[in-house]
């Protein structure tokens, strides 16, 4: 829990991400300036319905058919009608997501929300798709899993942060080490600086090779203009 409170001290705003217990602290009422608003991930719910109605998962792993659960395939195509609606919407301003949200997706939710409770009640606590449902209600998450109905800016998943952690991921299985405290939290400030470029549509390399020349030269009052949504390149000209 240190390190999101560390790294989020002082801002507030809408936070996506997963049900980790980390963030708690964080949408705290008492929080000081005040709470962060969370937006939890619909592919982290979803994955727990379909691990129970995979049907060539469960034969992979020698499991009868008869194990699929009926209330998690339709849990699953349920939610896939949302992601279906999100792909339509795509590209669109957040404005125009918003709205077309409130038209096709609100209904959706609501509908799903009743079934998923509806459900949850004939159901042991220790049956596989109540903790499924559970994940969804319990620690009053589902505001959090529904904060994409009234601001088109959040996303539905927070895959796209996921797959740019992948290359990390990936990697500590080949590089092992940092070395050292320090020199893993400077490996996080270098990732954090080139996924910032590679956002603002600029190649990292270019960037950190025209930033790190100019730096020397830099008062700390310019030094803002070099970060990637402010950086203009410096014109270069090739010795003969």
């Amino acid at each position: 829990m240190a390190n999101p409170n560390r790294h989020l001290a002082g801002w507030q705003g809408i936070l996506q991400a997963d049900a980790y217990g980390g963030y708690n602290d964080l949408y705290r009422a008492d929080r000081d300036p005040g709470p962060i608003e969370g937006a939890l991930c619909w592919s982290h719910a979803r994955r727990k319905f379909f691990e129970l109605a995979d049907l060539k998962g469960n034969t992979r792993k020698g499991k009868p058919a008869h194990d699929i659960s009926p209330v998690a395939l339709e849990a699953v195509a349920r939610i896939d009608e949302i992601f279906d609606i999100e792909r339509g919407i795509n590209g669109l301003t957040a404005a125009e997501r918003q709205a077309a949200r409130h038209q096709l997706s609100r209904p959706l939710i609501e509908g799903f929300q009743g079934w998923l409770r509806a459900e949850r009640d004939r159901l042991s606590k220790h049956n596989p798709v109540a903790k499924a449902i559970d994940y969804m209600f319990k620690a009053e998450r589902w505001p959090a899993f529904t904060r994409f109905l009234d601001d088109g800016r959040v996303c539905l998943t927070n895959n796209a942060a996921e797959r740019a952690l992948r290359g990390v991921a990936l990697g500590r299985k080949s590089w092992l080490f940092a070395g050292s405290e320090r020199g893993g939290d400077r490996a996080a400030f270098m990732y954090s600086l080139i996924v910032t470029a590679k956002m603002n549509d600029i190649d990292p390399l270019a960037w950190l090779a025209d930033v790190l020349a100019r730096l020397p030269n830099t008062t700390a009052s310019r030094a803002p203009g070099l970060l990637p949504w402010n950086w203009q390149p410096t014109e270069c000209k090739l010795a003969a």
